[in-house]
Parts: C-alpha cells; structure tokens; sequence
C-alpha cells in the first residue's frame, strides 16, 4: 500500500522503517519540510515529502505526531482524499507536560475522537498504547509464543482490519478495542497502556478500565516515574506502567 506518514518522532520513525520492511511504498514527512525529513528517509528507504504530498493518493495516513500539534495541520489536507483512506493516529494526551490542556478531553471525551473532529476525518486509534522501544525492538513473527499485542479502536470495519493488518506486520497482535468512542479503554494511565500485554491479557486490560480513573493516574506521572531516575530502563518503564496502571478499583 500507499503509507503517508506525518510525524517521524519515536513512533512514526519506527513505523516507517517497519512498514517498508514489511514491502509498502512509504513517504514521510514532518514539520520541518522536505529538506528537514530527506536524510530520515534516505537512510531508512521511504520518500521525503511535504505534509500535501505526503497523503497525496496514500491508501493508509498515520498521524505520528503529539495531540496538540492536530490543530496545526493544514485545514485543506485532507481535502482531496477518498473517503475510503485510512487514518490512523497514534497521538496520546500529556497536559501539562507536552500539551496545552484541551477542555473537551479533560471532560471526558476521548482523545481520537478530539483528533477526527479537528481534522474532519474518521480515524484509528492504534499503535499508542506501546513504547517506542517495544515496537522498535520487541515485535515477533504471527504465531510466535507471548507475542505483544497492540490495541486497534475504531468504527469503520474497513480501515480497523487495514490498522489491524498493518499491526500485525509490524510484529504484534491486534486487539479490536471496539468503537473509537471506547479508545478511552487505550489511552495513558490505563490498566492496556504500555505495559507489554500478550492478546489475552491485553483484553483483559481493556475491559479492566474504568472511566475517570485514568485522568487522575496521568496527573502523578512525574512523581511516579520521578522515581525511577534519569535514565530508566524499559523493563523499570512497563514495571512501573503495571503497577501504576493497573492498580483499578
């Protein structure tokens, strides 16, 4: 497929190399203009766009960067777009320690609902809910044992099962997490959240959530992982993610 990937951070950088391992055509772009994304795509084999060009006729578009940064998109980017184009967005919500706050999600709506009204789209919500270096490092072959899996919201079947697909060949199993309006179930400080589940679990995380709770877990961020010091491993990151997270009454 024709992948347009926005964003070329943490997570969208390792999408792109992954999904042009896994035999796509990739382009990328990000804030900075063609010139900012050239050497990136040179050395990892996509073509260096501008946003425009970037999801020009692109059969998926992944939205690799933060939440806030929605409302900078250009309002005519998806203008010429099919309806039947997959967006996928991978953004999380930080208040206070990246984004602004955003009144309507700190009332409860969730994030990737937020996101398709600001760009007057449709989306997935998929591949937020790991670590950089999970998806990075940690993907195994379909079928392997204790294989990660990764949660996939949304509410057209089409582009849920191309979200899902493109989750599986990234090296994960796809969870349907259900309706975006249930990708609240996948967001930060919640029982699914990065904390490197298997599918069964995953599940279980998922209809573990329980509204309100999550918002006041994501608060005491920095003094949770203030305790794990500068530089904390990834084992201390999903370690610390588990027992914050999970901890639901």
């Amino acid at each position: 497929m024709k992948i347009g990937i926005i964003g070329t951070g943490n997570i969208g950088g390792t999408l792109a190399r992954k999904l042009i391992a896994a035999g796509h055509d990739v382009r990328v772009a990000n804030s900075r203009g063609v010139e900012g994304v050239r050497a990136f795509a040179h050395e990892i084999g996509a073509e260096a766009k501008d946003t425009h060009d970037a999801v020009a006729d692109a059969d998926v578009i992944i939205l690799a960067i933060p939440l806030s940064s929605m409302r900078e998109l250009p309002t005519d980017l998806f203008n010429r777009l099919p309806s039947e184009t997959t967006i996928i967005d991978t953004s999380n919500y930080y208040p206070g320690l990246r984004d602004s706050r955003i009144p309507d999600i700190d009332d409860g709506l969730a994030e990737s609902v937020w996101v398709a009204r600001q760009i007057g789209r449709p989306v997935i919500k998929a591949f937020n809910d790991a670590l950089a270096y999970t998806l990075a490092e940690l993907g195994k072959p379909e079928g392997a044992p204790d294989r990660l899996a990764i949660a996939v919201a949304g509410n057209d079947v089409r582009s849920k099962q191309t979200a899902m697909e493109l989750v599986n060949q990234t090296g994960f199993d796809p969870v349907d997490a259900g309706a975006l309006e249930d990708s609240w179930r996948q967001q930060p400080s919640t029982p699914s959240y990065c904390c490197d589940y298997d599918a069964d679990t995953m599940r279980k995380a998922l209809a573990a959530a329980i509204p309100g709770v999550a918002q006041k877990k994501r608060d005491q961020l920095p003094e949770f992982f203030g305790k794990l010091g500068a530089n904390p491993s990834h084992a201390d990151i999903v370690a610390m993610n588990r027992k914050v997270n999970s901890d639901v009454r």
